[in-house]
């Protein structure tokens, strides 16, 4: 949070790392970001802040050999500490890919596995104009001769159509409509009766 005297973060120097205090920690408590330990009180968060490393740490001579009585050598233990070792690395040549490539790891490693084969995924001809044009040279010539005559077929149903509506379905002689004039002269003949009528009821009231 950045509350409690948190707002604002300095960003971290290098670490000076005495073995006597002689006013070094005076002298560098005014300088922003730089830091102070003891060797004998080293503190893993001043040296790795965050968990990462790399940090600047500046050794005086007395603290840097004050490091092998307190941790020893690879060969000696460690004076003040009991049952202390300094760990050693598990590999004596760290040169991975010479040992990897080396004739005696090569000659006992299984021999190279093959790859299995790929077979190829067969498509229709049918649905495929591609494969057909390799299996059938001809068929694309075929299909436009084909489809030539589909079109030419169809224009002459689409021709026999009209001519057929032309001289069967004249325009008002259909069914439905000398029907439906059937029905308009009834109704007009009706309408004229009945206006008649009307007519005659007017004279008789002015009478």
């Amino acid at each position: 949070g950045k509350m409690r005297n948190r707002r604002y973060t300095m960003r971290k120097g290098p670490l000076v790392v005495y073995l006597e205090d002689n006013g070094i920690v005076r002298a560098m408590r005014n300088i922003p970001g730089v830091e102070t330990a003891c060797v004998t009180r080293l503190n893993l968060l001043k040296l790795a802040p965050g968990g990462n490393f790399g940090r600047f740490i500046i050794w005086t001579q007395g603290a840097f050999k004050k490091l092998t009585d307190i941790y020893g050598t690879s060969k000696s233990g460690a004076p003040l500490k009991k049952n202390y070792h300094l760990p050693r690395a598990q590999m004596e040549n760290a040169d991975l890919d010479r040992i990897i490539n080396s004739t005696e790891i090569q000659s006992s490693l299984k021999p190279k596995l093959e790859a299995p084969k790929k077979f190829q995924v067969k498509v229709n001809p049918l649905k495929s104009k591609r494969v057909m044009a390799e299996l059938n040279p001809f068929a694309e010539e075929k299909g436009s001769t084909d489809k030539a005559a589909t079109q030419k077929r169809k224009a002459e149903r689409v021709k026999a159509s009209k001519e057929h509506n032309k001289k069967h379905k004249k325009g008002d002689e259909t069914f439905y409509k000398t029907l439906m004039k059937a029905f308009a002269a009834k109704a007009a003949e009706s309408e004229k009766k009945d206006e008649e009528d009307d007519k005659e009821d007017d004279k008789e009231d002015d009478a």
